[in-house]
């Protein structure tokens, strides 16, 4: 080897070599090689282990290695030109001229080598990391809130607390938000590659849908909570600032203002992407109901997926298996007669009657049942058109048919709706109040008033509210509408109905039916007389 390139891997990288070129072992012909061997030299330096010489890399390579020693330093000597590794001279064992003359060197990773393997190691961390709908991370936002409210209420609040409970709530809340992004990235990908492994996404959409409902179950438990705590704490700047002058006092000298403003910056747009994630504004929703939103879909993707493989399987038809099993049926078959049947029954081999089947056929058979049993030649007979053998079609081609009279069916309809529509006025009128009641003060409802009652109920309960303010909903179809508000009072309500009581929190209530104009007193059966001509009116046309 001459001098110039001994300096060269002395040095630990060829002349012409750059940073990027610690990274060509990857894609090297012999890329798992180069990359065990940099394993173990990362390996060796978290045990504080410098230097390696060729044959301790080749004692740490992985079991099964195939490479000897001297295919380890010719390696090891192409890491070096490329700058993974430095190479210095070893000296240590020289005990002969022949030896002093034989080159022999110590590697240790270069710091470009360094830098490629902490990217190699974020790369693989990236890959491996699976996101996660953390319920235990929206409990400790909301104690971690609580804590830094009664920190602000202080007149002098301790730094070093604040600071600590700040860096606690971002480090938590950070690993919520990145989480949340990569489970919902993750889960897409489970949702558009369902075709990859059908066994394995059926066996594992069960617990999916399971631990999304729970996540956003408690989703919305708990992100009112910290909604409230939020308005009520507002910017915290003096924690801020506090939290800012102690990162600052690190800095070097003369840097102490410039650190201080990036520092307090940075906590200020934290705290504003806290603030964002579950207040929103009315421009932007909060990512809070976001998420929520997001997850509530894939729930529905996930069972439209798992319907299209249902149908997609049950409707799959694999013909040399239908073949196997017919010849299997064939082999079996007691007799020849019954292969015989078989064939015939496998392959239609039989006068079709479904040819001719109308309501005089129907009408037919009704009133004489043929067993299943009766031959074809006892049967009675049914007549085909020669036209049918002939063409394929019944009917002699020309003018179309006459248009069939719907005028009954359209009666029929009509008086379906008029029923319809008269069963919703009268749960109208059952179920408006004068004024504000409350819900026990309701009087017996039977089964329509009641299911009209419980779907507005239940769209009213569903809706957060925190501070108790009163909840307004309406129907689909715009009829009927629900103000509910708590009591407060710890109060229960029974409400009795033809099929039972319901009981729950009491509530006052304020039913109106919006149908019914105002200062009229027959305006539920007007109104509910003049919906159900209307109804009428477009049903016939």
């Amino acid at each position: 080897m001459s001098t110039h390139e001994t300096t060269a891997i002395g040095q630990g990288a060829h002349p012409r070599a750059g940073a990027h070129e610690a990274l060509r072992h990857a894609v090297a012909e012999k890329a798992p090689l180069y990359r065990s061997i940099l394993e173990a030299f990362a390996a060796a330096k978290r045990q504080f282990v410098v230097h390696l010489r060729p044959e301790d890399v080749r004692a740490a390579l992985p079991e099964g290695t195939a490479a000897d020693v001297e295919e380890v330093g010719e390696a090891l000597a192409q890491l070096a030109r490329w700058g993974n590794l430095r190479a210095d001279p070893d000296t240590s064992r020289v005990t002969t001229v022949e030896d002093f003359n034989r080159a022999r060197y110590l590697y240790s990773l270069s710091a470009e080598g360094e830098a490629a393997e902490e990217a190699f190691a974020a790369f693989a961390a990236a890959l491996d990391r699976r996101g996660a709908l953390q319920t235990v991370a929206l409990a400790d936002i909301r104690d971690a809130l609580g804590g830094i409210a009664r920190l602000a209420a202080e007149r002098e609040p301790d730094p070093a607390k604040a600071h600590q409970a700040l860096r606690g709530l971002a480090a938590v809340f950070d690993d919520l938000a990145a989480n949340a992004q990569a489970f919902i990235a993750a889960l897409q990908r489970t949702i558009d590659l369902h075709d990859s492994d059908v066994t394995r996404f059926l066996a594992y959409k069960d617990q999916l849908v399971g631990y999304i409902e729970r996540f956003i179950a408690d989703l919305v438990a708990i992100a009112p909570d910290i909604a409230v705590r939020l308005r009520e704490l507002g910017e915290p700047a003096a924690l801020l600032c506090l939290a800012a002058e102690r990162e600052a006092a690190d800095a070097a000298p003369g840097e102490e203002e410039r650190a201080r403003a990036e520092a307090l910056a940075a906590w200020r747009h934290r705290w504003a992407g806290l603030s964002q994630w579950f207040l929103g504004t009315r421009e932007q929703p909060a990512q809070a109901d976001l998420l929520r939103r997001r997850a509530r879909q894939a729930i529905t993707a996930l069972l439209t997926v798992v319907a299209t493989l249902g149908e997609r399987r049950s409707g799959r038809s694999d013909r040399s298996q239908d073949f196997r099993e017919l010849a299997r049926w064939f082999a079996e078959a007691p007799t020849e007669e019954d292969c015989h049947r078989l064939w015939r029954t496998a392959f239609a081999l039989a006068p079709a009657r479904h040819l001719t089947v109308d309501a005089a056929t129907i009408d037919a058979r009704q009133a004489a049942p043929v067993p299943p049993a009766t031959p074809w030649a006892e049967a009675p007979p049914v007549r085909l058109s020669p036209r049918l053998r002939r063409t394929g079609s019944h009917e002699r081609r020309g003018k179309p048919s006459r248009i069939a009279d719907r005028g009954p069916a359209r009666a029929l309809l009509a008086e379906q709706l008029a029923t319809e529509a008269a069963q919703t006025a009268r749960a109208r009128a059952a179920l408006a109040t004068d004024g504000t009641v409350r819900l026990s003060e309701l009087a017996t409802l039977d089964r329509d008033a009641f299911d009209l009652l419980l779907e507005l109920l239940g769209e009213a309960l569903a809706w957060p509210n925190p501070h108790d303010e009163p909840v307004e909903v309406t129907t689909g179809d715009g009829s009927l509408r629900l103000v509910l508000t708590p009591t407060g009072d710890g109060a229960e309500a029974a409400v009795t109905t033809r099929d039972g009581t319901l009981r729950g929190p009491d509530h006052h209530v304020r039913i109106t039916d919006l149908h019914a104009a105002p200062g009229q007193g027959e305006t539920d059966d007007v109104n509910g007389d003049d919906a159900t001509a209307r109804i009428v009116e477009g049903a016939r046309r």
